[in-house]
């Protein structure tokens, strides 16, 4: 189960570098591409996955953390949906959508770390 868990370890890993990088990708003329929002869905999708797997190996999850970060990746994956469809119709005008992302992902960065 160790090595299922390291790969969807990475996997989150990845997604998190999509919504940070994608983000400053773009950082002189940010917008929302779309490495923030599969970055997002990877992030969401996998997050899920690593909770359901600690649970079943019966380890202390911390489940306010495990929440916070969670309504924080969703907010994050809405944005980038918003974000991507705004900018099909008008390119250039989801610099606000951008930086919300990015930052919310480096948010969530620190509390993983911190808490």
């Amino acid at each position: 189960m160790d090595i299922v868990f390291n790969i969807v370890l990475i996997l989150h890993f990845i997604g998190l570098a999509g919504i940070i990088g994608g983000w400053l990708a773009t950082i002189k003329a940010p917008h929302v591409n779309k490495a923030i929002l599969h970055g997002a869905i990877l992030q969401v999708v996998t997050g899920l996955l690593l909770v359901g797997l600690r649970e079943m190996d019966d380890v202390d999850v911390n489940h306010m953390k495990i929440g916070i970060k969670l309504v924080i990746a969703i907010v994050i994956l809405v944005v980038a949906i918003l974000g991507v469809r705004k900018e099909a119709r008008a390119q250039g005008s989801t610099a606000t959508l951008a930086h919300v992302a990015g930052v919310l992902g480096i948010v969530n960065v620190a509390i993983a770390v911190f808490v």
